[in-house]
């Protein structure tokens, strides 16, 4: 503890007297330092035991003293200690009322007593606090390091809650509760995601302090981790602001969680060298020799049905990404994304890795396993079907529509790395080769969509009508249909109408005919004509497909 008035009274080489603000002893002193000006205020900074011998104060004068003292008290002096048996046998009364109204400690100080040994006094007592919040600090920092070692960063987080009287809260890239100390301590960290979430948006190293819920504590946010995108983030909840000691403790906690955070990222690495090797494998037909390989790395993820994703970093101009969001006007709307997933996407900094922080994420809170897999701007994921992972990707997917179509809307220009995701059916090991075909195909369909996610599942259940809707797809069906247009434009003949009724009823005369409201015959001209004009029989079931399509995909315009 610093040390206080009290503590100087109490000191017995220093024989000091009480004469006023006797309830106010347990102020802590800054420092002691002696002034004869007649208005030492501008050289204060507060907490300051203020020593005079009213060399130039009138200090018999009421008045004035109370101005005086009122001054003193508005600068945030700790105290005042006056000198008797110099310019004053006793202190005067006047100075007695004024600092008594005011609630300003005065202490006399018997002229035996030299400013000096005062100064001495305070001065040791502080550098006694300081050794003695160093020592703590060490001791916590040993503390804080062994638990490092032997109980992870819940430990860390443990010792530290210990340390400071509070409580301790670990948060991932996402801003996700993912350890806290003591246990009870989860709710309270839950509530500050949103808190979490902005202090990722600065940059780092980051920190800030906020008020807990209905003023329930203090709490401090610090960022971890080296690079410029925080790794995880540390909540640390006291009464009050914490002391030198409490402040080592911190920043050991702050330093240790961030070489933990960093030396996971080196395992990282070196385990996405092993998934590479095991996916590999699997793509090869080799199960066996995936599982020999992975060991107990990846849990039962390869024995269970999984689903594999390839996630692709495209830049889209703006320009094409609004044509893109005004073609999906109408479209079905998606479930409204969670408020983590819509945190989640950013549309700034590296789309792959952030999907790859979401799905990692997701998979260590709920205890599963997932397989992530960086190929150049692509990103492979094997995550179990219906897990959390699996669903964390849909959930960000729809997040990032939500935010690129409200972004589109207002940026006409430049350009942006889009995301675009293709997922494949629940698959085993021994067809991974086929997920991993099937998961490029709905990637395929997603990048020339303008959608961020296609499941393959969903490809197969719809209709193959929406794959109409390319501009080489519609550029074919014109160059075909377009004689049938020309010859209709003359107004001798209606042969689109007419072969589009034709096509509908399977070749059925009597019923296209009726549709047409013409006799069977004139139909049967007509599509003598449309051979003609085409120069493709109508027997043939291939060219009936191909005018149905070119009719379909013309048609979607």
């Amino acid at each position: 503890m610093p040390p206080t008035l009290a503590s100087l009274v109490h000191h017995s080489a220093l024989k000091l007297t009480v004469r006023a603000g006797r309830d106010r002893l347990d102020v802590p002193v800054r420092w002691a330092h002696p002034s004869e000006l007649a208005d030492p205020v501008p050289y204060m900074e507060g907490g300051e035991l203020l020593l005079i011998t009213a060399l130039k104060l009138d200090a018999e004068d009421p008045e004035a003293m109370r101005r005086y003292v009122r001054r003193l008290t508005g600068a945030g002096v700790a105290g005042l200690g006056f000198a008797v048996g110099v310019n004053y046998e006793e202190i005067p009364k006047a100075l007695v009322d004024a600092a008594e109204e005011e609630g300003l400690p005065l202490l006399e100080v018997p002229r035996r007593t030299p400013f000096l040994a005062i100064s001495k006094a305070v001065s040791a007592a502080i550098a006694a606090d300081q050794y003695r919040a160093v020592t703590a600090g060490l001791a916590a920092q040993r503390e804080l390091t062994r638990q490092a070692q032997t109980g992870g960063p819940e430990g860390v987080l443990a010792a530290l809650a210990a340390q400071v009287d509070g409580w301790a809260a670990l948060y991932d890239a996402s801003g996700a509760v993912v350890a806290t100390a003591p246990e009870w301590a989860v709710r309270r960290a839950a509530r500050l995601t949103g808190d979490v979430q902005k202090l990722r948006d600065r940059p780092a190293p980051a920190s800030s302090v906020v008020g807990g819920p209905e003023n329930e504590d203090r709490v401090e946010l610090h960022t971890l981790g080296t690079g410029r995108r925080p790794r995880a983030a540390l909540a640390v909840g006291t009464a009050a602001a914490p002391g030198t000691a409490e402040r080592y403790a911190v920043h050991s906690a702050i330093a240790l969680l961030t070489l933990t955070t960093e030396r996971s990222r080196s395992l990282q690495a070196a385990e996405q060298r092993v998934g590479a090797a095991v996916l590999r494998m699997l793509l090869a037909g080799e199960p066996d020799h995936a599982r020999a390989v992975a060991g107990d790395l990846y849990g039962e993820l390869l024995d269970a049905p999984f689903r594999m994703l390839v996630a692709e970093r495209v830049p889209v101009s703006a320009s094409a990404a609004m044509a893109r969001a005004e073609s999906r006007k109408g479209a079905p709307a998606v479930d409204r994304p969670s408020a983590a997933a819509l945190a989640a996407a950013d549309t700034g900094g590296d789309p792959l890795a952030a999907l790859a922080d979401v799905v990692e994420s997701a998979a260590a809170r709920a205890g599963e396993a997932v397989l992530v897999v960086p190929e150049g701007e692509r990103l492979v994921v094997l995550a179990a079907d219906g897990g959390a992972a699996a669903a964390a990707c849909g959930e960000y997917a729809a997040a990032l529509e939500t935010a690129r179509a409200g972004i589109r809307e207002k940026v006409p220009g430049g350009e942006e790395d889009e995301l675009v995701v293709g997922l494949s059916a629940p698959a085993g090991p021994i067809a991974a080769s086929a997920a991993y075909k099937q998961a490029e195909q709905a990637l395929s369909v997603a990048r020339r969509r303008g959608r961020v996610l296609v499941e393959h599942e969903r490809m197969a259940a719809g209709s193959v009508l929406p794959l109409l809707a390319d501009d080489a797809v519609r550029a074919f069906a014109d160059g075909m249909l377009r004689p049938l247009y020309e010859h209709d434009a003359t107004g001798r003949g209606d042969l689109v109408a007419s072969l589009r009724a034709w096509l509908s009823k399977h070749g059925q005369w009597d019923a296209a005919a009726a549709d047409l409201g013409v006799h069977r015959h004139t139909l049967r001209y007509r599509m003598r004509r449309v051979e003609e004009i085409l120069g493709r029989s109508l027997d043939d079931p291939d060219v009936r497909m191909e005018l149905w399509l070119a009719l379909k995909a013309v048609g979607t315009e």
